[in-house]
């Protein structure tokens, strides 16, 4: 039978292990672990993103400053904040949610952020160490998806894992944190030929391109462990980049969409939060 990978019941044990963390960390030094959240615009899905990483905060105990600014912020306005968050000691992490307006630079905003409060792990500092082996804030979801694999007892190590997707959010990461494990890693992407043969070779299947049902049956090697990291609207509602009825068969597990990845890349946002104030001990 098909395991069925259940981000929200991961998801809900990272949070109760960050809700002891963060009030040991309270107890030991007297202060709130903190975490800034600016948000440029009125983007109607990342407002909702921000409602949804601000009640896993309270949830857990982390206190958020809150800092919303129109759709015409200039670009030197917003580093000047992330400047001024960056000196601020109440302050152990920074999320600036993105996409950010089409006029600002987000390489520019991103990489201003203080590598220890980058707690979303995007800086190129923080890139690096990952590609160097080093210790540093890991990019939200790539941590998520190792972490289900952890908890789940899947066997990376000597595994040949196929990530389908070169997005320096997802896709590279998570190709480094799958060889740091020790897995022989394949990247695919848009040019890539024969891409269903190529998956095919898989025993683990990531999935993180961002095209509706991509990846049906002929990619699927059978008792593959497949991680959709997709999140498509369809005209049946929320769905991954894999089929997942025709993929559900084959794989020997398998996270669905909604409830696979999608919770765990909020639940590793509050883990790095409580890392970023512990790391300044």
């Amino acid at each position: 039978m098909t395991v069925k990978i259940d981000g929200n019941l991961v998801a809900a044990a990272v949070r109760k292990e960050v809700a002891e963390g963060v009030q040991t960390f309270h107890n030991q030094t007297g202060q709130q672990v903190g975490l800034a959240v600016v948000l440029v615009g009125e983007d109607p899905a990342s407002a909702v993103y921000v409602r949804m990483k601000e009640a896993d905060c309270a949830e857990v105990g982390i206190r958020t400053f809150d800092t919303r600014l129109p759709a015409d912020t200039a670009q030197d306005e917003l580093l000047t904040l992330v400047d001024e968050l960056n000196a601020d000691a109440r302050v152990h992490g920074i999320l600036v949610q993105l996409p950010l307006p089409a006029h600002i630079d987000e390489e520019a905003v991103i990489n201003r952020i203080a590598p220890s409060k980058d707690v979303d792990g995007f800086t190129a500092s923080n890139l690096g160490r990952i590609m160097r082996g080093a210790c540093g804030l890991r990019a939200c979801t790539p941590l998520g998806v190792m972490r289900l694999l952890e908890h789940y007892g899947i066997d990376i190590e000597g595994k040949h894992a196929v990530v389908v997707g070169r997005s320096t959010i997802v896709g590279k990461p998570q190709s480094l944190l799958l060889l740091e494990k020790n897995a022989t890693v394949t990247i695919c992407h848009s040019r890539t030929a024969d891409l269903p043969a190529v998956c095919r070779q898989a025993d683990i299947l990531v999935a993180a391109v961002g095209r509706a049902q991509l990846l049906g049956a002929d990619c699927i090697k059978p008792g593959a462990v497949v991680i959709d990291v997709g999140i498509n609207r369809s005209d049946s509602g929320l769905v991954g980049d894999v089929d997942y009825a025709v993929a559900e068969p084959i794989a020997s597990a398998i996270t669905p969409v909604p409830g696979g990845v999608g919770p765990m890349t909020r639940a590793m946002l509050i883990e790095n939060t409580l890392q970023a104030a512990q790391d300044t001990q």
